[in-house]
């Protein structure tokens, strides 16, 4: 099983969409958070620690994953678009 994290600013669109739309394929578990103070679900440590692939909206999502959650990265920031 691969662990799939979703993460955008607020999730409440982007990532909560990508989240629901990989959720069927065979073989991926998939999660979504926003970045943002005022997310409806936050990004937490256990979900990055959680999380083989993570992929971000946009640059400045990668940037604050890496300065917020740079500790509990184990290889995912290679995989950051």
């Amino acid at each position: 099983m691969t662990n799939v994290l979703f993460v955008c600013s607020a999730n409440r669109l982007r990532s909560p969409t990508a989240e629901q739309v990989l959720s069927t394929w065979p073989g991926i578990e998939t999660d979504s958070a926003g970045i943002s103070a005022g997310a409806t679900v936050r990004l937490s440590s256990e979900q990055v620690e959680w999380a083989d692939i993570i992929f971000v909206m946009e640059k400045a999502h990668r940037n604050k994953l890496t300065r917020q959650f740079r500790r509990h990265l184990k290889g995912q920031a290679g995989r950051l678009p």
